[in-house]
């Protein structure tokens, strides 16, 4: 049987945000802790965080930033739900970040139907957020899409079809968003592991080698790079 990673790279024309931006619209951007130039931002600020992104955009002439995937980021220390005296620090982003401003289209990446839903309205955390279900041959796996406006959520029901491409959503703002800049946290899952409606998005170093296994790079369906 083909890995689910190898069936990835078959499939073509995969999108997840505005269809009508075509990929040469796209920038990278390093969010990592190696980037000195976070350090001249307070990330805790939702809005002088977004000027940021809106004026790296402007500086690479492009629509949307993209990247995160594996990336040990700072961003996250402000945060109980990744930082507690009882664990582990949470710093791995798992996830593929792309950057663009709110009410942006969020689309289905391939049919599947509405695992689960849920408003995750801790700070830093994903905000409203919906996970599908999809089938690829034998394999069964989910994507989850997160940081969403809450009208997002409002209609939808577990069950429900959408087919690849079709609008499932609009992205948030900070003020229901976890409080970032306006962006869409993309995720493949293997295993959901009872999870509803929820999924780490950020793992700590002695647990990134599973996570990574269990979340493949959401760039092998979106070939973004």
């Amino acid at each position: 049987m083909k890995s689910l990673e190898t069936l990835f790279s078959d499939l073509k024309d995969i999108k997840v945000i505005d269809s009508t931006l075509s990929y040469y619209q796209y920038t990278p951007l390093d969010l990592s802790s190696s980037n000195l130039e976070l350090n001249q931002l307070d990330i805790s600020d939702a809005i002088e965080f977004e000027t940021y992104i809106e004026n790296f955009l402007a500086k690479n002439k492009a629509s949307v930033a993209y990247g995160g995937y594996n990336e040990v980021r700072n961003l996250y220390k402000r945060s109980t739900v990744f930082n507690d005296s009882n664990t582990e620090e949470r710093n791995i982003h798992i996830g593929l970040d792309l950057w663009i401003k709110a009410g942006t289209l969020v689309l289905a990446a391939l049919d599947g139907k509405v695992h689960s839903f849920q408003n995750n309205t801790n700070l830093g955390d994903y905000g409203p957020t919906i996970i599908l279900e999809h089938q690829l041959e034998n394999h069964i796996f989910y994507t989850l899409y997160g940081h969403l406006a809450l009208e997002s959520i409002a209609s939808i029901k577990s069950g429900d079809f959408f087919a690849k491409g079709q609008q499932l959503a609009f992205l948030g703002d900070c003020s229901v968003n976890g409080d970032y800049a306006p962006h869409l946290h993309f995720q493949i899952i293997k295993n959901m592991e009872g999870n509803f409606g929820d999924y780490p998005g950020v793992c700590s170093k002695n647990k990134l080698e599973y996570y990574l296994e269990n979340c493949p790079d959401p760039n092998l369906l979106l070939k973004i790079y």
